[in-house]
This record gives structure tokens, C-alpha cells and sequence, in this order.
């Protein structure tokens, strides 16, 4: 069985920091099928269902290769947040765009 390991990201609806440093382990899902009669995605798998949730990425590796699972590690790109006043605004060195 295939597993990613990923950080946990806020979503846009929230505001506090709790679970963001986790790292998640997310099944590939291998057996998914289309319903012929209502076109509906089904599983005959419901591993593929499971998420779990380690405090380090090096937990969520030792546990994959105790399981024998192939694992694949996706580190997140690091985000450059430019800090930004309401006085910048009318600065007299404010570069004006059109």
C-alpha cells in the first residue's frame, strides 16, 4: 500500500494554530470504483478512508516502514510573508501603480 505524509494546513476558516506542526498520513485509495447504474464513487478498500495524525515526520516514516507500507514524504514550500501597515499607504516614498 502507497501512503503520503504531508503538514497539516489551516484551512481558511480558521484562525488558531492548534494541529499545525502535525503531519498526516493519508492512504492512497487502490480500489475505487464507478457505480454503473447511479455513476457513484465507491471503495472496495476502507483503509483508504483512514487519516492519521503523527507529531513529527519522522514518526509518521517509522511507522510506515513498520507497516510496509511505500510512503513518499511531501515537504511544504516555505511561505514569505511581506508585513504590511495602513500608514504605507500615504508614504511619500510610495511607489504608485496603475
Amino acid at each position: 500500500m502507497r501512503v503520503v505524509i504531508h503538514k497539516i494546513t489551516k484551512n481558511a476558516m480558521q484562525s488558531g494554530r492548534g494541529k499545525v506542526g502535525m503531519w498526516k498520513m493519508d492512504l492512497e485509495n487502490a480500489g475505487k470504483f464507478i457505480d454503473p447504474l447511479m455513476g457513484w464513487v465507491g471503495q472496495s478498500d476502507t483503509t483508504a478512508q483512514l487519516k492519521l495524525v503523527f507529531e513529527t515526520a519522522e514518526q509518521a516514516v517509522a511507522y510506515a516502514q513498520k507497516r510496509g507500507f511505500e510512503y513518499v514524504v511531501k515537504e511544504d514550500k516555505p511561505r514569505k510573508i511581506i508585513g504590511k501597515n495602513y500608514a504605507d499607504n500615504f508614504s511619500f516614498t510610495r511607489v504608485a501603480r496603475s
